[in-house]
């Protein structure tokens, strides 16, 4: 009878498993790896922060902010909220420990959990996981492409293709206050619910990005920022895809285009998968001209993304792709027996320590049963050691995907895998 464990996951929180773990793990550290390429050093934030922060730096007009973050109060009744994205807490940190008195930009990197209460589904997670890059303190075209092209070149390192970048500017404030009041004259006229209208008061581009069908039909006349730019901030815009071009990165200007949080400016982008339905958005981010300053910083700008791995691992699978290269293990040992296994031990200790990846079939099974679960393993090689083996210094190495077997001394056994395995 099999025994059901009375506990289980909190709803819309994943667990990660062998093997599928592997290809989390692979598209997590590929993306972390094409932005310590550029540069971008390692920050490790909190898992939660003072909801002020986030009500402040997120916008409080902001579905994350009024609908989706999850927040408790600690003993002393101060309120704190499990981080529901990385910019604000990577801006606070800069701010309290001086990084931006230091040289600019200050280019960091990050990977985690990050949490939103919503109706969990499939890739879309309360717990979810991102890969995030912000640079900071320059207002520089030249960085805004170089970030873009960060996520890109990670998305294309782990074989991604059928995805676009869609690309549009949200403006200064040397356009923004004269397109807000364009924006609020419009949407005024329309017979909008009391909820659409509080938020039009509050953020009234926050309106564009409502999901509901008659709500866009009702705005899709409505003014949009991209025409209505200030020559600084379409100078800005040009020079970005003039850069993106410069790269021979290919980009869709989305003029509609949204994003989820209030500190958003000027350059605003998200990659797109159509292989993923409704939910098609695998990363995204943007420029935030005022957020340090929103914040009790500096008046510095700064620009970043935030990639989901879970979105990441769905587009690959879409498309029938793995970013997985290799199997978790090279080789993989059987004891046929005690002494054989006094002697394995140790031999699997001094392969791992050459930096081959080594496990061994444990608890005594028979050779049958232990081949088996060598061939589970994905590992390359076998080595099959019984204690005849050991008293005549030898050990079988079998070559997994052919068969093959051959004797090898036992005390080269180390180079002699090691070479097996280079000249595959």
């Amino acid at each position: 009878m099999t025994k059901t464990s009375s506990f289980s996951a909190p709803r819309g929180v994943p667990d990660y498993l062998p093997p599928t773990s592997a290809e989390f793990v692979a598209v997590r550290d590929g993306l972390v790896r094409t932005a310590r390429l550029a540069g971008y050093g390692h920050i490790e934030l909190p898992i939660f922060e003072e909801t002020a922060l986030f009500a402040r730096g997120v916008g409080e007009s902001t579905d994350v902010v009024s609908k989706e973050m999850w927040t408790f109060a600690d003993r002393n009744g101060e309120s704190f909220t499990l981080r529901p994205e990385g910019t604000a807490g990577v801006m606070r940190a800069v701010i309290e420990h001086n990084l931006d008195r230091g040289q600019l930009p200050v280019k960091l990197c990050y990977a985690g959990p990050f949490f939103r209460y919503e109706r969990p589904q499939k890739g879309r997670y309360r717990q979810l996981q991102q890969v995030g890059v912000e640079a900071i303190g320059i207002d520089d075209p030249a960085l805004d492409a170089e970030v873009i092209a960060v996520a890109d070149t990670g998305f294309r390192t782990l074989g991604l293709s059928d995805y676009r970048l869609e690309i549009t500017s949200l403006g200064d404030d040397s356009c923004r206050p004269q397109y807000r009041e364009l924006l609020q004259d419009f949407l005024f006229k329309l017979p909008l619910d009391e909820e659409t209208r509080r938020r039009a008061e509050i953020n009234p581009l926050r309106v564009l990005d409502d999901k509901r069908a008659e709500v866009q039909e009702m705005t899709a006349d409505a003014p949009l920022m991209i025409d209505h730019l200030s020559e600084s901030a379409k100078a800005h815009f040009d020079q970005v895809l003039g850069f993106l071009d410069g790269m021979g990165m290919s980009y869709v200007v989305n003029p509609r285009m949204v994003r989820g949080l209030d500190y958003y400016t000027k350059t605003t982008f998200e990659f797109v998968h159509d292989g993923l339905g409704a939910q098609s958005g695998i990363g995204g981010g943007g420029r935030y001209d005022g957020l340090m300053a929103q914040l009790g910083g500096q008046p510095l700008s700064g620009i970043g993304f935030g990639i989901g791995v879970d979105r990441t691992v769905l587009a690959l699978e879409a498309e029938g792709k793995t970013a997985v290269d290799r199997p978790r293990i090279d080789v993989f040992g059987v004891p046929l027996g005690d002494l054989a296994k006094q002697h394995l031990v140790p031999l699997a200790a001094q392969l791992r320590a050459a930096g081959i990846r080594t496990d061994l079939a444990y608890g005594g099974r028979g050779m049958k049963g232990a081949m088996k679960a060598a061939d589970k393993s994905g590992a390359r090689f076998a080595l099959v050691l019984g204690d005849r083996e050991v008293t005549e210094g030898q050990i079988g190495l079998k070559n997994l995907s052919n068969g093959e077997q051959r004797s090898i001394p036992l005390d080269e056994a180390v180079a002699q895998v090691a070479a097996a395995l280079a000249g595959e």
